[in-house]
C-alpha cells in the first residue's frame, strides 16, 4: 500500500551511507513484549516527544477507497493492528502493522526520523509484499493537534503528490488520513483513513508468522557491543579506533523483518542509528538498510544476502566512498546464545579483494 505512514562512521571519511551498520540493527525472534528498557540513552529534548502519543499498541479501523484516482466513491472497511516503538532517543520511531484487507492480510512497517537541519520529519513505508524496496518518504511536522506530511511518488506509473495527515493526536482516538494529488497539489482525493484505539501503553510485538525464517532469531534482545573500526578505508591505513556501544533489537513483519536501535560511543561523540531488515521469499535473501542520525533524511541502498550452511551470514551491496564506487560486504559469524561477531569490509576492485574496516563483538545483556 502506498499508504500507512510508513552505520560506521567518521564524519570526515564515512559518508552517511555507512548505514551499513544496518547489520547490527536487526533481529527477529518471537518475544511478545518489548518494554521501555530497550531505550539505552536519554531522549534528546527538542522534538523527541513529537510522537510520544503514538507509543504502544493499537487496534486500527481502516476505511479505504476501493479504486484510487478513478472517480470512485466506493469504500471498504476492515480491521488491523499496530505497535509503535521509539528509536534514536525519541528522534526516530518505527511501527509494525497488520492490515486485514478483504483480499488478504498483509504486514507493513513505518520508519520515521527527525532532521534538525530542516526541522521536519521523514516517514517511509516498507510493504512486506514488496520487501526489497522502501517507498519514497513524505516530510513534514506537527502543529497543535495535527501533523501534515507531503511527498512525491507514483501510482500505477502515474506521478502523484502524496499527503499524510494525523488528526486528534492527543485525543482518545487519533486518526490518520492519506490523500493523492494528480495535479501537483491543486486538488486532492482522500483515499484512506485509519482510526486508532489503544490496547497497551507499552508496545507489544505482533504475532509471528508460521513461515518466518529463523536466520536472525539469535539477535533479538539487548546487547553490549565492542567496536573496532579502521580510521580510513581503502588507503592502506593500519590505525584503528576502539569504542563501546549498545544494541536493542526486536522483530517486525511477523518475523520476516527486524529492527535495531543502536548507540555507538565514537571517540568524537555519540552516534545513533536504526537498522532495518526484511526477508524476500522470492529470492531467499535479506535486505538490510541503515538510518543514521547524522543524515536522518536519507535511507540508502541496502546490502543483501543470506546465511550459508556454515552458519555464516554474508551480505553485499554497492556503495560510494569519497565519490568512488565501492562494494560493501557484511558478515555475521561466531554466533552463540550470548555472543556474535559482525564484520564489515570494503572493496574498490569490484569484489576481487576486500579490506576489513569494522569489527563489532556482541555480548548479550538480556
Amino acid at each position: 500500500m502506498s499508504g500507512l505512514p510508513s552505520f560506521p562512521f567518521d564524519p570526515r571519511i564515512d559518508s552517511p551511507s555507512r548505514r551499513r551498520f544496518i547489520a547490527t540493527a536487526a533481529g527477529v525472534a518471537g518475544c511478545s513484549l518489548l518494554s521501555p528498557a530497550f531505550a539505552f540513552a536519554p531522549a534528546a529534548p527538542a522534538h523527541a516527544h513529537d510522537w510520544q502519543w503514538l507509543e504502544g499498541s493499537w487496534d486500527v479501523w481502516h476505511r479505504r477507497l476501493k479504486d484510487r484516482l478513478a472517480g470512485s466513491d466506493e469504500w471498504e472497511e476492515f480491521p488491523g493492528k499496530s505497535s509503535f516503538w521509539q528509536t534514536l532517543g525519541g528522534l526516530g520511531n518505527v511501527d509494525d502493522n497488520i492490515v486485514d484487507i478483504p483480499s488478504g492480510t498483509y504486514r507493513g512497517m513505518s520508519v520515521r526520523a527527525f532532521d534538525p537541519a530542516t526541522g521536519t520529519w521523514a516517514i517511509w513505508w516498507l510493504d512486506a509484499r514488496a520487501p526489497t524496496r522502501i517507498d519514497p518518504p513524505v516530510r513534514g511536522g506537527f502543529k497543535a493537534e495535527e501533523g501534515t506530511f507531503v511527498g512525491r511518488d507514483t501510482f500505477k506509473g502515474r506521478p502523484i503528490v502524496m499527503r499524510f495527515r494525523w488528526n486528534d493526536v492527543h485525543g482518545a482516538r487519533p486518526w490518520w488520513e492519506q490523500a493523492f494529488s494528480p495535479d501537483d497539489g491543486r486538488s486532492w482525493e482522500v483515499n484512506w483513513r485509519n482510526y486508532f484505539t489503544r490496547t497497551s501503553k507499552t508496545p507489544v510485538a505482533l504475532p509471528r508468522l508460521g513461515d518466518a525464517p529463523k536466520d536472525f532469531d539469535f539477535l533479538v534482545g539487548r546487547w553490549k557491543v565492542s567496536h573496532r573500526r579502521l580510521r580510513e578505508r581503502l588507503v592502506g591505513s593500519d590505525q584503528w579506533d576502539e569504542f563501546g556501544g549498545t544494541l536493542a533489537n526486536w522483530p517486525v513483519l511477523g518475523g520476516k523483518g527486524n529492527v535495531g536501535d543502536n548507540v555507538m560511543e565514537f571517540p568524537k561523540g555519540t552516534v545513533r542509528g536504526v537498522g532495518l531488515r526484511a526477508f524476500d521469499e522470492a529470492s531467499g535473501e535479506w535486505s538490510s538498510w541503515w538510518l543514521d542520525n547524522r543524515d536522518p533524511s536519507n535511507i540508502a541502498a541496502p546490502v543483501r544476502g543470506r546465511f550459508g550452511s556454515d552458519g555464516i551470514g554474508t551480505f553485499i551491496g554497492d556503495d560510494t566512498l569519497n565519490g568512488r564506487a565501492v562494494k560493501t560486504r557484511v558478515t555475521w559469524s561466531r554466533i552463540t546464545p550470548t555472543s556474535a561477531r559482525w564484520e564489515q569490509s570494503s572493496s574498490g576492485d569490484g569484489g576481487a579483494t576486500w579490506e576489513s574496516n569494522w569489527i563489532s563483538d556482541f555480548t548479550r545483556l538480556a
